[in-house]
């Protein structure tokens, strides 16, 4: 840098300087920022990140220079052609990303720009009365007439297809019909931190998508770890509960006793009991004495069939709900 002229190398060593003391490091797109709206979303950015423009060539030669000290920067220099800038913070590259789209607003298409997306016109009537500006309306494709002393639109019509650079005369139009379908603003082509370059791919997602991803994979694991009885420091707990509700049910299904399931045993023993004294009429006193306590049911006017659908569903309760309410009667 020996012949390099002063202002250079101190423009260089501050751009380094940048780089090495940042957490992260970007290459932003400027293409068609008018100087104003530059100055405004600079203002913007103040005390999040730092835009820094020079000429390409200075540049490249400051990523290169701040690589040996931060290896793994150099991968940046593809970025940077065209209108572009260094942008250094100490957030994120997501947060970066959002910042940098958050500058971005319509703005009318210039002779040659590239349509972003296909550049529409409705029907409908114009804001503009009989005069020559139908005859600029047709030259630049646009199916306009004039009816009721009005100049209308007869029909949508796609004026310049997506990726299609935008006709001089379709310019002129779109800006006297207010439509504005450029995007412009601050775009982030790539952003360095710790060694890994982030593509804009990459960086282009909803601020919550890495974080309900890793939800997800977390209660997957959860599920997966339960479902196989894999023990760790989180599945311990509800792995035992799980084996526990399982031994008390095998317990009592089987009518083997333990301390634990003695009284859910003759809880299940005793409803038997009664259903089957019910049934078969049983004549004992204390098994009538313990029927007659019942409340009987209240007559209704309903069809046998129903009354009978709905008595089944009031008994239809687990055997292991029935027996944990009746076990208390044996503590």
């Amino acid at each position: 840098m020996a012949h390099v002229a002063k202002w250079k190398r101190e423009r260089v060593q501050g751009l380094v300087d940048q780089m090495v003391n940042s957490q992260v490091v970007g290459i932003v797109d400027l293409h068609g920022i008018p100087a104003a709206q530059m100055i405004s979303m600079r203002a913007g950015l103040r005390g999040k990140a730092e835009v820094s423009m020079t000429r390409n060539t200075l540049m490249d030669l400051a990523i290169t220079e701040a690589a040996k000290k931060r290896p793994g920067l150099e991968q940046l220099r593809r970025m940077v052609e065209g209108q572009c800038a260094i942008v250094t913070t100490d957030e994120n590259p997501f947060k970066l990303f959002r910042q940098m789209e958050g500058t971005k607003t319509p703005a009318p298409a210039k002779p040659g720009d590239i349509a972003p997306e296909d550049i529409v016109v409705k029907a409908g009537e114009t804001p503009f009365k009989p005069g020559p500006i139908i005859g600029e309306l047709q030259k630049a494709g646009i199916p306009a007439a004039i009816e009721s002393g009005k100049i209308i639109i007869k029909k949508d019509k796609v004026l310049v297809p997506k990726g299609e650079p935008v006709p001089e005369e379709v310019a002129k139009v779109l800006a006297k019909l207010e439509i504005l379908p450029m995007i412009v603003g601050m775009d982030l082509r790539a952003a360095f931190e710790d060694g890994v370059l982030y593509g804009k791919d990459v960086l282009n997602v909803p601020a919550d998508y890495y974080t309900n991803l890793l939800g997800l994979a977390a209660r997957n694991a959860l599920g997966l770890s339960l479902s196989i009885a894999y023990v760790t420091p989180q599945t311990v707990t509800p792995l035992l509960s799980k084996a526990y509700r399982e031994a008390m049910a095998l317990s009592v299904a089987s009518a083997f006793p333990t301390r634990e399931s003695i009284g859910a045993i003759l809880a299940k023993a005793d409803a038997q009991m009664m259903t089957l004294a019910s049934i078969i009429g049983l004549e004992d006193d204390r098994i009538k004495h313990r029927m007659a306590a019942v409340p009987a049911a209240k007559p209704v006017n309903e069809p046998k069939a129903a009354e009978a659908k709905k008595e089944e569903e009031e008994e239809r309760v687990s055997e292991e709900e029935a027996a944990a309410g009746l076990s208390s009667l044996f503590d």
